[in-house]
């Protein structure tokens, strides 16, 4: 049975060769979260390409990486991602949605230190985030 998560990282130019570091880091020897000796969960893509297929008639000016990881430690992602020594940290953010989570985490680096920017409450459990009732209209 797989474990997915879902993973979009935003560098600055200058970090796009980081960015495919971290690719490979990823695809040959991020752990796994249930088998620390198994070895490759995924890997990045770049999704903002003159290729890409979002909608408006210019291209993306910003450079996104994208994938799907499956069965990864996350912990060592984040960790992986803290040990990268990006050429501008403050540019770089990190949306990292878990398996059985509805909506992204965001990871930012600020005065030195990998944070988390999107809210950790309301969460999953909270009765607020899923309505017993529809809205009414």
């Amino acid at each position: 049975m797989s474990w997915v998560a879902s993973v979009m990282v935003s560098v600055g130019a200058g970090d796009r060769g980081r960015a495919v570091e971290l690719s490979e880091w990823l695809r040959t020897q991020a752990p796994h979260r249930d088998d620390p000796e198994a070895r490759g969960c995924g890997s990045l893509r770049e999704v903002t390409g003159r290729d890409s297929q979002w909608g408006g008639g210019k291209y993306p000016e910003c450079d996104v990486w994208a994938g799907v990881l499956n069965h990864a430690d996350l912990e060592a992602v984040l960790d992986r991602v803290r040990a990268v020594e990006w050429h501008a940290p403050n540019e770089f953010q990190l949306f990292l949605m878990d398996q059985e989570q509805s909506f992204f985490r965001l990871w930012m680096f600020r005065d030195g230190d990998l944070r988390q920017f999107a809210p950790t409450s309301p969460n999953e459990e909270d009765p607020e985030f899923f309505p017993p009732e529809p809205f009414a209209r």
